[in-house]
């Protein structure tokens, strides 16, 4: 079984209620089991000339979930996803009613899972750069790693934060610890929150 990491986004539509549902279609494919989740943000849209404040404003979020697909079939699976609310695309970052990106994979024994397909890369190659990302990501997981680059927390700070918080519940009802432990043995602290991550 492998953890993957799928960062949700959408600028069209009702972009709170599409993240909501595509969150619930995630954790109900076959091999898939809800970890974690973070509350949403909102974000300006990022295109191939850079941040546009004209454009219509994105809803973003993480999710983390364990699966036994493979990436190829995870993709597929979100891909169909995004079909069914509509996603198209013609042009490369453009206005879009939901994105599903796998950005990061790992397997059960802690190992990263590097990807690098003509339809598939992980880590995902710009997560490092993207708040819009990290920021929820850190969320659903303070204790995040992304491959390569760093804890998500360091990464976050470089950049900066400047994503606004949307004060909705988070995607999953009741997320549960989404790093795994480095030792097997090891007990939750005092002051950990049942039902929160940590």
């Amino acid at each position: 079984m492998s953890r993957a990491v799928i960062a949700l986004g959408a600028n069209l539509g009702d972009r709170g209620s599409t993240l909501r549902a595509a969150a619930a279609a995630v954790a109900a494919v076959p091999g898939v089991r809800p970890v974690a989740s973070s509350h949403e943000v909102e974000s300006v849209a990022v295109t191939l000339d850079g941040p546009d404040t004209a454009k219509p404003r994105y809803r973003n979020a993480v999710v983390v979930v364990d699966t036994d697909l493979g990436p190829q079939e995870l993709l597929d699976a979100l891909h169909a996803i995004e079909d069914a609310h509509g996603r198209t695309r013609e042009v490369r970052w453009g206005d879009r009613t939901l994105d599903l990106d796998v950005v990061a994979l790992q397997d059960d024994d802690g190992t990263d899972v590097l990807v690098d397909t003509l339809t598939l890369t992980v880590p995902h190659p710009r997560a490092h750069e993207r708040a819009f990302v990290l920021a929820p990501w850190h969320d659903a997981d303070p204790s995040a790693v992304l491959p390569g680059a760093g804890p998500v927390a360091d990464l976050l700070a470089a950049v900066g934060d400047d994503t606004e918080r949307v004060d909705e519940p988070r995607l999953f009802d009741e997320p549960t610890r989404a790093s795994r432990p480095t030792d097997a043995a090891a007990a939750p602290t005092a002051d950990a929150t049942p039902g929160a991550p940590s």
